[in-house]
């Protein structure tokens, strides 16, 4: 039977039908259907296929074959809705390109489709009606180009942008931080040494070991904020020092418990090691650390005596979700909201009330990233925190061609 396509004005598909024309309109060639079905599989850069009214699918071309996967005898007779994905095929994508395209004459999409091997492609999509020569419909035609070199190239130059904002906002806020946070207390230290020196003949001994403890509470607080500033500095600007590899999470974890048990013995709260055995991350040795102890220091703090504190892990795909959960006070909705927003007076008055908590938590949060993962919390008042946190199981990163896995207990 002839068919006919309804009008497309795609540019890509015009000069699709420019190189059917091979001769001068006057001349008396007359194409065949053969000769276009030729055309059309020649095409390896585009999927070409037709779906008959119940939209199973009846034709596919070979640039079909190349970019799915499938060869035609797995696809003819299967229903259209195989190359969608699973959450696209949730919101019923594949039914409203048809009703679009019955309605409009056409229909087109820009989103994630799925190849035989469960990788996934995006693509430039259009679908419109197939009609025969009395203008019925017999079906529908889809028509996709492979994208995905040029989505990637779109999403590298938007993270590239995101990090060069992000680069300038951790700048300023440094620069804050050491004008405020550091250059205050600093001018503090220095007063009370003035007053000392110039005094201390005329003090008695327990003033001068007032003003002693204070001088060191005061130095030792600016020496940690110090050391929270050199890490998160680290995240932006010594890339060179990131070693990701793969590491085992129990032994690890234990070992983080140790360092930890005398700090949470004096707070009389117990730490809970709940992690299986074998489970291991691919990340970086230091800042897995550094976001182990922020989150179980930051714990400690909230919880009263006689608490505890959980460690648990679940695999979840292609990563590891850890949650670090406390029997604390827990938190408004308020502070969850700027949680991990990175504002001068934020951190200002976190480090006033918690000694740093709150570049502890941003330095978490860059670490995390930097290591393709993420952190997020659950909590609210009186009930309590669980701070979670996934890292990759396994990841091929450039330079490291094969990774050792790390084991604390050496």
């Amino acid at each position: 039977m002839n068919f006919i396509f309804s009008p497309i004005k795609n540019r890509n598909i015009e000069m699709l039908q420019e190189k059917i024309i091979t001769k001068e309109p006057n001349s008396k060639f007359i194409p065949s259907a053969e000769f276009y079905s030729q055309i059309i599989d020649s095409l390896q850069d585009y999927s070409i296929f037709t779906m008959d009214k119940q939209l199973k699918i009846n034709s596919w071309n070979s640039g079909s074959t190349t970019i799915f996967g499938w060869e035609s005898d797995e696809m003819i007779g299967k229903d259209f809705d195989i190359i969608f994905t699973d959450e696209d095929l949730e919101l019923g994508i594949q039914n409203s390109e048809i009703q679009t395209s019955l309605a409009d004459g056409r229909a087109t999409d820009n989103r994630w489709h799925v190849r035989k091997d469960g990788s996934r492609f995006f693509a430039f999509g259009l679908v419109f009606p197939l009609l025969d020569v009395n203008g019925e419909m017999m079906g529908f035609v889809k028509i996709l180009r492979d994208l995905t070199e040029k989505k990637k190239s779109e999403e590298v130059i938007k993270t590239y942008i995101k990090d060069l904002e992000d680069l300038n906002t951790h700048k300023e806020s440094v620069l804050a931080i050491i004008s405020h946070d550091l250059r205050t207390p600093l001018t503090g230290i220095i007063g009370l040494v003035t007053h000392l020196m110039a005094n201390i003949k005329e003090m008695n001994a327990e003033e001068v070991n007032e003003m002693l403890e204070l001088l060191l509470k005061t130095s030792t607080d600016e020496l940690e904020m110090l050391d929270y500033l050199v890490e998160w500095a680290r995240i932006k600007f010594a890339a060179q020092v990131f070693m990701p590899q793969k590491i085992q999470l129990t032994c690890f974890v234990q070992k983080v418990f140790e360092r930890m048990k005398e700090t949470a013995q004096l707070n009389h709260i117990t730490l809970v090691h709940q992690i299986e055995e074998n489970e291991t991350v691919f990340a970086d040795r230091k800042m897995l650390v550094s976001v182990f102890q922020n989150l179980i220091s930051n714990a400690i703090k909230h919880t009263q005596p006689g608490g505890e504190i959980k460690i648990s892990a679940k695999r979840n795909e292609t990563k590891i979700i850890v949650q670090v959960k406390d029997s604390g006070i827990g938190m408004s909705n308020k502070i969850l909201e700027k949680l991990f927003k990175p504002q001068l007076k934020t951190l200002s008055n976190a480090r006033k009330e918690n000694k740093g908590a709150g570049i502890g938590l941003l330095l978490s949060k860059g670490f995390l990233e930097r290591n393709g993962g993420k952190i997020w919390v659950e909590s609210s008042e009186g009930n309590g925190s669980s701070f979670y946190f996934s890292l990759p199981m396994d990841k091929t990163i450039i330079g490291h061609e094969k990774a050792e896995v790390l084991n604390l207990s050496e």
